[in-house]
């Protein structure tokens, strides 16, 4: 495969597992579209083409020519400069490594962590919170994650790989997507009276029995084992966490139960006046899930993966 086919297949598959829906995520694509028509030159000068066909400003090749044909990649869940100074050393001694993918932003991907955070306005929309109530907060908190991210040194790991001619990717909500997906259709399978309950079941997952093994495990952060479980929402995807003002409005929408990958210690402290029992799933793990769901469809093409970085590299058959 070449990097652009790797890149489609992540765009395709993130895109079908999308909160919003196929449909919606295709007519945002068009709207854009007709908005970028309607730009004078001097605006369109500076507008980022590729989101006229790829709806997740956090994911992209960040670095290599997308003919270039690839055989073996390194991925990680936090790649940085290391890892690309890994795969360097690692072709040193005969890898043949063709490419590096990251699952979190990095460079260009990393300055546009907040255009994808819109998707959580429709996905607690879908769990009962008000769409123009989430629609506000989000907005209040898309500014907040813009602002602390426009002083980073973003662009460091992208240097490092353009500089050892190392091709870079990154796949965010794409893959977040597909963990998020999976977590709220393997969750839907069963009946859940109690917390414990929905916890064992959680760790019936090989990702979360690799992590509970390097104690990381899924932990209940709010509430106990013997707490009613009540309505059960999953939080996978979105760019990163919503402000403490958007947990409050889920524990309104009747949220029993919120199963989130790590949540903050002020969105949590809310939740916890509210009596919302929390499920702080595990990032690294959590994250896999998605990875290895795209992993799986990479390899049936003949790629060869090299897990790095956190990865929890776990391949499944036919999506158990």
């Amino acid at each position: 495969m070449t990097i652009q086919q790797i890149y489609d297949l992540g765009l395709e598959m993130g895109m079908n597992a999308d909160p919003r829906g196929i449909t919606k995520v295709k007519a945002l694509l068009k709207e854009r579209q007709k908005e970028y028509k309607e730009l004078s030159d001097k605006k369109k000068k500076y507008f980022d083409e590729e989101s006229l066909h790829n709806p997740y400003a956090d994911s992209g090749i960040l670095y290599g020519d997308p003919k270039k044909n690839i055989k073996k990649i390194l991925v990680g869940i936090d790649p940085d400069a290391t890892e690309i100074l890994l795969a360097d050393r690692l072709n040193q001694k005969g890898e043949k490594i063709d490419m590096v993918i990251g699952h979190h932003p990095v460079g260009i991907t990393l300055a546009a962590l907040h255009d994808v955070m819109d998707i959580q306005t429709d996905a607690y929309a879908q769990i009962g919170v008000p769409v123009n109530v989430m629609d506000a907060l989000m907005h209040e908190r898309m500014d907040i994650v813009k602002r602390r991210i426009h002083p980073t040194n973003h662009n460091q790991i992208t240097d490092t790989a353009r500089l050892l001619e190392i091709p870079l990717m990154n796949l965010h909500t794409t893959w977040d997507n597909m963990g998020n997906k999976f977590m709220e259709e393997y969750i839907a399978k069963k009946t859940f009276d109690r917390v414990g309950d929905i916890l064992d079941y959680m760790l019936e997952l090989p990702e979360y029995q690799i992590a509970a093994k390097g104690k990381n495990a899924p932990e209940i952060v709010s509430g106990s084992a013997k707490s009613r479980a009540g309505k059960i929402a999953i939080s996978f995807t979105g760019g990163t966490n919503p402000s403490k003002e958007a947990y409050i409005e889920i524990a309104k929408a009747g949220v029993g139960t919120l199963i989130d990958m790590h949540i903050p210690e002020e969105g949590l402290t809310e939740l916890k006046k509210l009596h919302v029992n929390v499920i702080n799933a595990g990032h690294m793990a959590s994250d896999s899930i998605g990875a290895n769901i795209f992993l799986d469809a990479l390899e049936k093409q003949g790629i060869e993966v090299i897990p790095c970085s956190g990865l929890i590299r776990v391949k499944r058959k036919g999506g158990k």
